[in-house]
């Protein structure tokens, strides 16, 4: 065992001592975060616009603070990105983490010299908590590997600008550098499958024991391995036994993961964004990611299913209950105040507090009104396909509203790695499994309001292809689980098997 190895257990003996200490006391810790940042941000033009420096109680805070999103935060947003100081937060942030709007083209999120020490601690103690509950250290001597953006960064009137995966790559630690794939030329490259043929090429010869990335990317790569070398990724990697991954539910593409890996290997999700690192996966044994609560970060809940109402309540973390569907506010010492990022997510647990991303709040289905959500349509697929020899490489669902004949359906758009043997078959049985998730799909199915599901392939790489056809091929992007329009699906029908 390394000098390097040895040190990490006590490490995270000590980093799971710190956690237990505020997870074991989660409303308490919630209270001091909330009133640091209230008092912290007092000053500021927002501060002084909200009346900060008279609230006391959450009660004043929900008041006086009305839930937001970019686009209603854009006004202060734009006053820090022209180079004012004091307007969300104190002074000038860092960075800002460029994301792609939906609605106003890119989307500047700040990040402060207060927020960003989080980003990095919660990674870092999401595998020491692995460490500490599994004792498995071999890994941290081998090579590791995370997808992500250019580290290249611009600067946008004194602050540095960039994704935000790029500015992290600036904060592996000095005892990580060694281990620490690809080399910066190679993360430079701009046009992503070009930089994947450079990633395999540094890679092949050397011992990677972990991997991370969003699932698609990885999955990419995995193939490209493949291909090359005409091997099982796990044959290439031998010593390869941890897969780090966040971005999307990673149960869709286990099956394809294992087959490609040949074997199967421990995995750690994490809930990064660049609002701030919300949660992470602290046990192998437990369903759900640990709830960020002493990460600078007050989180507030809205039922999902009550949202868009005209005055929807709002809770803490004290008031929230397993299993529902909840959309998620933050306030943070990155000057975000009763912001919704656009998640949603569920309790699997409060003691401790454990969340799994259940969706986008914009991303579903309702054309008839039964709000399906990303994980009912997920879930759906994974029974679907269980003890089943096949395999999906991606899929999203879309409305078809104005059929050629018959009544309105689900259209399914399914990338297989292998198809099954009777399409028919595996489309009874997840109509029958979303009909279990969704009581609401199952009355219009059963009311013959709307008939089955319908699944269309979509020919090898089409999503990439795609992806690639807007401009978001690799990096942090990813395909929409479901839409309630016909926008990606129009696309994808160009891209359909043809026979």
């Amino acid at each position: 065992m390394s000098i390097k190895a040895a040190l990490s257990k006590p490490f995270a003996k000590y980093i799971n001592y710190t956690i237990q200490k505020w997870a074991k006391a989660p409303v308490a810790t919630q209270e001091n975060v909330f009133k640091q940042l209230i008092s912290e941000a007092k000053n500021t033009q927002f501060g002084k616009d909200h009346g900060f420096n008279t609230i006391k109680t959450y009660q004043d805070f929900t008041a006086r603070v009305p839930v937001r999103d970019y686009e209603d935060l854009k006004p202060y947003v734009e006053r820090v990105v022209e180079g004012e100081e004091d307007i969300l937060w104190k002074g000038k942030p860092l960075y800002f983490a460029k994301t792609s709007g939906t609605t106003s083209g890119a989307k500047y999120i700040p990040i402060t010299k207060e927020s960003m020490p989080t980003h990095i601690d919660a990674a870092r103690n999401a595998i020491l908590m692995y460490i500490y509950e599994t004792g498995k250290t071999d890994f941290v001597d081998g090579k590791m590997i995370f997808l992500q953006g250019s580290p290249e960064l611009e600067k946008k009137n004194g602050v540095n600008l960039g994704r935000l995966s790029g500015i992290v790559a600036h904060y592996v630690p000095k005892y990580l550098q060694k281990n620490r794939l690809p080399s910066w030329e190679t993360n430079c490259i701009e046009d992503w499958e070009t930089k994947v043929d450079a990633i395999v090429d540094e890679t092949l010869p050397e011992n990677m024991t972990i991997i991370s990335g969003i699932p698609s990317w990885v999955q990419m790569y995995f193939e490209k391995i493949q291909h090359k070398t005409g091997k099982q990724v796990g044959d290439v990697f031998k010593n390869f036994n941890l897969f780090i991954f966040g971005g999307v539910n990673y149960e869709p593409y286990r099956a394809k993961f294992e087959n490609l890996i040949g074997r199967k290997v421990d995995s750690i999700e994490l809930y990064p964004a660049s609002e701030g690192f919300f949660a992470f996966q602290d046990s192998q044994n437990e369903k759900g990611m640990l709830l960020q609560l002493n990460s600078g970060i007050f989180y507030e809940f809205i039922k999902a299913d009550e949202f868009f109402e005209e005055k929807p309540k709002r809770i803490t973390i004290k008031d929230v209950e397993p299993g529902v569907n909840y959309v998620m506010i933050i306030s943070s010492t990155a000057g975000l105040w009763a912001y919704n990022i656009g998640d949603t997510v569920a309790f699997t647990s409060v003691k401790p507090y454990r969340v799994v991303v259940t969706g986008r709040i914009k991303h579903f289905i309702s054309a008839f009104g039964e709000h399906v959500i990303g994980k009912e349509v997920e879930q759906a697929m994974e029974e679907a396909t269980a003890d089943t020899e096949t395999r999906i490489s991606e899929f999203t669902v879309a409305p078809q509203i104005t059929p050629e004949s018959g009544l309105p359906y689900h259209e399914w758009f399914v990338e297989f790695e292998n198809e099954p043997e009777n399409i028919a078959h595996l489309v009874k049985n997840l109509d029958e499994a979303l009909q279990k998730q969704n009581s609401y799909y199952f009355d219009l199915i059963q009311g013959h309001v709307l008939q089955p599901l319908k699944i269309t392939p979509i020919k090898k790489g089409g999503f990439q292809d795609y992806m690639k056809s807007i401009g978001k091929l690799g990096g942090q992007n990813k395909i929409p689980r479901l839409s309630n329009d016909r926008k990606i699906a129009d696309s994808l029908y160009q891209l359909k098997v043809t026979k």
